[in-house]
């Protein structure tokens, strides 16, 4: 039976992870910058922040910095881009006004020599860690019962698309798979290296997290061979240490993943995110097959947010099924875009709030 009275995000969290019934379900999102925007021009206030607005779920995030520490600059800059340089040495081109993925227009690491030269620069000094955030703000974040989560930075995704490029990985993945091995792991060591500092410093986290986007629309950029060989074996290292730590593991990975989902469970992955509709994925089917051992966030297609009546539809007809038992935190299936007024995101959340109840 759950307990009724409102809880905490903690305790709401904990509940939820080890499959039980809270007070309702819990939410955790991403607005785009532009959301954000949009929603300040239609009334939230600027000084308030939008979970504080909306009353949800209060999740802090510690982060880390395990970059080879390139130097970062502006190569061009108009009224309606930027191109600049990344710690990773990568030079990409964002737009100022809209929200989209960064176009990366050139890499430092290329191939295995320029990756040992950025690897002598990625050590676990201490001053990669925001030591005066967590003195000023971590008190707060355990008197207000929030879930805290420490973000790790390692794997294909990030590799891919912010280190050595899409294509040049993806070969290396069958024609070089010692280097890319050793990407793999060197990002994960130092990062651990740096998580433990804040760990023996005594400042605790209740999950780990990392983005690692493993698949596209149907499909998945690698076989499960490769999978099992290069990545899984990485994956792994990053979830034993957090067991060990009694944290729980969260993994984002966007696109169709359906053949990987059993590896994630086999190697203990205790949530999914963001389960992404349009690229292939079924939060129903996923519950029904894996919803006694894994923790479903997201799946709530984000192109219909726009469309009142068919989000209240798809809200009405996913949510009492994937919140059974506990198990499931509500999210969109990636991130909410700014087609969503904030008319449109108070009638969600408010729907959100009342099929999420647990009675």
């Amino acid at each position: 039976m759950a307990a009724t009275a409102t809880m905490t995000t903690h305790e709401r969290f904990a509940r939820i992870y080890d499959h039980r019934e809270a007070d309702r379900i819990p939410v955790l999102d991403s607005p785009w910058a532009t959301t954000l925007e949009r929603w300040r021009r239609e009334g939230m206030p600027a000084d308030v922040s939008w979970v504080d607005y909306f009353d949800l779920d209060r999740v802090a995030r510690i982060g880390a910095d395990n970059s080879p520490r390139y130097p970062e600059r502006i190569v061009e800059e108009t009224g309606d881009y930027i191109v600049k340089t990344s710690r990773w040495g990568a030079t990409l081109k964002n737009w100022k006004h809209r929200t989209s993925t960064p176009e990366f227009c050139g890499f430092t690491i290329v191939d295995p020599d320029s990756w040992r030269k950025a690897k002598a620069r990625m050590t676990p000094d201490r001053d990669r860690v925001d030591w005066a955030r967590l003195e000023r703000e971590y008190a707060g974040w355990r008197e207000q019962g929030a879930w805290i989560e420490a973000g790790l930075w390692f794997g294909f995704d990030v590799t891919h698309s912010w280190t050595v490029g899409t294509e040049r990985l993806l070969m290396a993945m069958i024609e070089e798979p010692e280097w890319v091995a050793d990407m793999f792991n060197h990002f994960l060591d130092v990062h651990l290296a740096l998580f433990d500092m804040v760990w023996d410093a005594g400042y605790r986290f209740d999950a780990v997290t990392w983005p690692d986007d493993m698949g596209y629309k149907g499909k998945q950029f690698f076989s499960l061979n490769v999978y099992r060989e290069l990545l899984k074996p990485v994956h792994k290292r990053a979830i034993d240490w957090a067991h060990a730590k009694g944290a729980k593991v969260r993994l984002h990975s966007c696109g169709d993943i359906n053949p990987i989902v059993p590896e994630l469970i086999e190697i203990g992955v205790d949530a999914l995110n963001p389960l992404e509709v349009k690229a292939g994925m079924d939060p129903i089917n996923l519950k029904q097959k894996y919803g006694e051992k894994l923790v479903l966030h997201g799946g709530i297609n984000a192109v219909l947010w726009d469309q009142r009546e068919k989000i209240e539809a798809e809200l009405r007809r996913v949510i009492p099924k994937v919140k059974e038992h506990g198990g499931y935190i509500f999210a969109s299936d990636h991130s909410i875009p700014s087609s969503v007024s904030l008319d449109d995101f108070r009638g969600i959340i408010g729907l959100v709030k009342e099929l999420g109840r647990y009675e």
